[in-house]
């Protein structure tokens, strides 16, 4: 057996199906950065700078993106970002559904005053200081989100496990070597993802989660509807994904006007 081979299996665990104590331990000390299984496949969660600039580095990524934030609760969701009542009660149907979704939003001033002080915030929202904030991304990550903001006030920052611009098919062999080799620990729970879309298959299946923009071309909360027709701006789906159906059905009761624009923000 290679030394590489040992180090791999030293640092992948199989999910216990409750909060991953090794996840937790490496998360909480600072700078870590962790794989971890979501509902259409695994991403790179960090809590830092040091576990962004690690991230960057693994994945090769551009720095032009919004940032994601994975929230473990409605609470931290409502505690972080701006929301208007009509986004709000968005989310709480997603939630309330366990249905993947995440909204560009702009950062409330008492959430951002949370971050740490350690410059990550240049690396974890864009230009207009808008990020993506995720509810619904799947029990194992979700555990972890949830412990992390309740028991130490640490954010969850995330990333698909995989090259940049490749998706990992939802499998943690799908991560690629530079991810494997860069991360700390890797959590592997590929029956639980192949679970989630089990009608599909490696070329059907979604790999991503829907993505809706909350937000003006400089970042501004867009304004309520009120049942008012052709209210602009409006809500933009800027990404498919996994349920895009049923959030289509859910965004059409609460909003009269929101538009499709896959592959929009980038």
């Amino acid at each position: 057996m290679t030394e590489t081979m040992t180090k791999t299996m030293t640092k992948q665990v199989h999910w216990n199906g409750h909060v991953q104590e090794e996840a937790m331990t490496i998360l909480q000390a600072g700078k870590g950065m962790i794989v971890s299984p979501t509902k259409v496949g695994y991403i790179i969660m960090t809590t830092d700078k040091a576990g962004l600039e690690r991230k960057f580095s693994a994945k090769n990524r551009k720095r032009n993106k919004p940032g994601v934030v994975l929230c473990g609760s409605m609470a931290e969701l409502e505690e972080l970002a701006e929301m208007t009542p009509e986004i709000r009660d968005l989310y709480q149907k997603h939630w309330d559904q366990d249905i993947l979704l995440g909204c560009i939003l702009p950062w409330k001033k008492t959430g951002m005053a949370q971050l740490p002080d350690d410059g990550c915030q240049e690396l974890m929202m864009d230009q207009r200081q808008t990020s993506c904030f995720v509810i619904k991304f799947g029990r194992p990550s979700e555990q972890i989100a949830k412990e992390l903001w309740e028991k130490n006030h640490q954010f969850a920052f995330a990333s698909s496990a995989n090259p940049s611009g490749q998706g990992n098919r939802g499998l943690v062999t799908g991560i690629g070597e530079r991810i494997e080799e860069a991360t700390d620990l890797v959590i592997e729970a590929d029956d639980y993802v192949a679970s989630i879309q089990p009608d599909k298959n490696i070329d059907t299946r979604y790999e991503q989660g829907v993505m809706v923009s909350m937000v003006d071309e400089n970042g501004h909360l867009i304004p309520e509807q009120n049942n008012q027709v052709g209210i602009q701006p409006c809500p933009i789906v800027i990404r498919k994904g996994l349920d895009i159906d049923k959030i289509m059905a859910n965004m059409a009761q609460i909003f009269m006007s929101f538009d499709y624009r896959h592959g929009f923000y980038y």
